[in-house]
């Protein structure tokens, strides 16, 4: 593995180095383990620990498929769907490695009694199956998640429609919190040459989700001049959100949870903001049991106090049932709620004389096809979106890094250190850097 390290510090791409590098016959990765789905039973869901489910473990090289790449892994990233593998809400990952071990011989692979987690990377590739013809060893590379088979009709109009889609590093095996990686090669993107390892690595999964969410025609089709509530605008998912309202001519309106959060919207742009704990929103009663539509007035009077009269067109919903009543409430007549994720809950409730009588839409999303992906990158590779990275953790810290993320004790994305030795490294193009370094670094050490 230093062979593999040192090859790429030293900023060698020749496709004959790394086609040369002997494969190790081991990697570490971050693992959650099949014997230990019970442990947190008995325990609420803000109780179960990450760090406690979460190991990192010497595990062996798979064999590599027709059409995948081995990726040297230099950074990835915590996602949301880290956690619910390491907390097994709601319901364990194993169930998925099975199933999908029951599809072919190569399939088999991903069947085992551990799972590699993780649904990001920035890193290089080492090796490509046969029938990959795009790829070589010894690119600089970032993956998107989609794990499609694509080998019935249904996927070849959206690729996320493909009865076999899944999502790579939570339905599948080998994902990218690890020394190595195996993804499929329609997966792999450019790594953009002005960032470093760590900051390639935290866009990909919520960049592309928020693109497809947001701006394609597969979700809200987000148009200039669109007014787009965004909960949680300074999250994972809703720093991109609102990137984006702001990059297309919309106007974001950034819901968020403290003073310090609000900020960061405003050093992203924003100027319409609503602090919901500074404001004491109480969308359900203390038993969670019953809503308060008195509470979904109050936010849709303190939106058009900011707007100057105006509903909102769009709303970038994610987290569910604490939210959706709300959401569904305060869309203007013929407005679009958008879904996606429900890190609060799944079983939303709302009152659907809102949505009917106001010809409403519920609109759902779920992460995005290679195009929306690689257009994803595109703005990021052109500087019309950056990360919103905010600390980075070592791989042997992962446990710490998906619990700030489970207790939303974070801004942006929690990136991790896999091959990297430090942070700050993987920038070869510092001159396109220079002219977007305080926007890269707006998160930095939030």
């Amino acid at each position: 593995m230093q062979a593999i390290r040192d090859a790429i510090l030293s900023g060698d791409r020749t496709q004959e180095t790394y086609a040369n590098i002997e494969i190790p016959a081991t990697y570490r990765g971050a693992t959650v383990h099949k014997d230990e789905v019970g442990m947190f039973e008995g325990l609420a869901t803000r109780d179960k620990d990450p760090r406690k489910s979460l190991h990192i473990d010497e595990v062996p090289v798979p064999e590599l498929a027709p059409g995948e790449a081995l990726v040297a892994v230099m950074a990835s990233a915590i996602n949301y769907n880290t956690v619910w593998t390491s907390i097994f809400e709601p319901v364990s990952t194993f169930g998925f490695l099975e199933r999908y071990g029951r599809m072919s011989e190569f399939s088999k692979r991903h069947d085992l009694p551990y799972h590699v987690v993780g649904s990001d990377l920035a890193g290089v590739i080492l090796r490509t199956g046969p029938g990959v013809t795009k790829w070589k060893p010894g690119t600089e590379v970032v993956a998107h998640c989609l794990s499609v088979e694509l080998e019935d009709a249904e996927g070849h109009n959206d690729t996320m429609l493909d009865p076999q889609q899944r999502i790579w590093g939570f339905e599948t095996n080998f994902g990218g919190l690890a020394e190595l990686a195996i993804v499929k090669a329609n997966q792999l993107m450019p790594k953009p040459g002005h960032l470093t390892w760590e900051e390639a690595a935290s866009p990909g999964l919520v960049n592309s989700t928020a693109y497809r969410q947001l701006i394609s025609k597969n979700g809200a089709a987000m148009k200039l001049g669109d007014r787009v509530l965004v909960w949680g605008a300074s999250g994972g998912l809703g720093s991109y959100a609102t990137q984006m309202a702001l990059a297309g001519g919309a106007t974001p309106i950034c819901v968020v949870s403290s003073p310090e959060k609000a900020e960061i919207c405003r050093a992203m742009g924003a100027e319409l903001i609503i602090d919901r704990n500074a404001e004491d929103y109480r969308f359900w009663n203390d038993e969670g049991t019953e809503q308060n539509p008195r509470e979904w007035q109050r936010l849709g009077k303190k939106i058009r106090e900011l707007t100057g009269g105006y509903d909102v067109d769009i709303v970038f919903e994610h987290p569910g049932r604490e939210t959706f009543g709300a959401s569904v409430y305060v869309a203007r007549k013929g407005g679009t709620i958008v879904t996606c994720a429900s890190t609060s809950g799944y079983m939303h409730e709302y009152d659907n004389r809102y949505l009917w009588m106001n010809l409403k839409r519920i609109v759902s999303s779920h992460f995005a096809n290679y195009r929306e992906a690689w257009e994803a990158n595109e703005l990021v590779n052109r500087g019309l979106i950056h990360p919103t990275l905010s600390k980075t953790y070592t791989l042997d810290e992962v446990g710490q890094a998906a619990l700030d993320v489970h207790r939303n004790a974070h801004q942006g994305k929690v990136g991790v250190l896999t091959l990297s030795p430090e942070p700050g490294l993987g920038v070869t193009d510092p001159e396109k850097r220079a002219g977007f370094e305080s926007a890269i670094n707006r998160f930095a050490d939030q």
